[in-house]
């Protein structure tokens, strides 16, 4: 079996790292390079037997399936594709890697069974995804963004008063909202369980010094980052191809060493 990745641009991803680790190196994993999604999806069809699709190439993706599995319907793009005697079949591992990380915060940790609110920041492919994933655990949803694009998406100048409501948020944004630094004991409700999850793994919004703060003015503050939603990813992503569970602590690794 032999599997990739395509996206553009992708120099940098850490798939390959992951990939080997958590397989012992027992199947190959290439980066397939390019900008056109065309030609990429010919040698997916001619060399590979699963890839993974990162930015920008998700929508085209799903439109390649030939069976759409029930998340990529709800979030409208796909991050996997599969050859399948039935043909291609689509999966989301983004969508997968939030219910995974729900999954684990109801079985273990803050956040009693009546606190449901989660503020999604920023609607890109991350944030459909993660929306998607809250909404099918049962949890209500508000929606901030720089556009617009319908009604009930609330403009970015509304985060210091929806993160105050929200039991979870997930900062999917590439950029640091001014506000971050902004926020008052007020908006962190000493005394309220809250979950931070960010999605950017490589320069967070949520550094250090800011959690710092925030945890000094509300110890009940969780902040998880976007290396746990790229570690979850994998995992299920990873199984989904080869049919064999993953060595997630080797994953860890490559994750805490980059």
């Amino acid at each position: 079996m032999k599997f990739g990745l395509i996206g553009h641009p992708i120099e940098h991803s850490l798939s390959p790292a992951l990939f080997k680790a958590g397989y012992d190196g027992m199947y190959p994993y290439d980066l397939i390079i390019t900008e056109d999604f065309e030609e990429a999806y010919r040698r997916f069809l001619d060399e590979y037997d699963g890839i993974n699709v990162t930015a920008p190439f998700k929508e085209l993706a799903l439109r390649k399936a030939d069976i759409v599995s029930e998340e990529c319907r709800l979030v409208g793009a796909a991050n996997i594709l599969i050859k399948t005697p039935q043909g291609i079949t689509a999966y989301n591992s983004d969508f997968r890697g939030v219910v995974a990380i729900f999954r684990g915060l109801k079985g273990g940790c803050p956040l009693s069974d009546h606190e449901k609110t989660v503020l999604i920041v920023g609607a890109g492919g991350a944030g459909k995804a993660a929306k998607a994933a809250a909404e099918a655990m049962g949890y209500e949803t508000t929606v901030i963004n720089r556009t617009q694009y319908n009604p009930e998406i609330k403009p970015l100048s509304a985060f210091r008063e929806e993160f105050r409501k929200a039991d979870i948020v997930i900062y999917n944004l590439p950029v640091r909202l001014p506000e971050i630094d902004l926020m008052t004991e007020a908006d962190l409700c000493p005394g309220k369980e809250k979950v931070i999850l960010e999605a950017n793994y490589r320069n967070p919004s949520f550094d250090k010094g800011a959690i710092q703060r925030m945890v000094t003015m509300n110890p009940l503050i969780r902040y998880i980052d976007g290396r746990e939603w790229l570690l979850q990813q994998a995992v299920t992503g990873y199984e989904l191809f080869t049919g064999k569970t993953p060595d997630c602590e080797a994953m860890k690794a490559v994750i805490k060493s980059k």
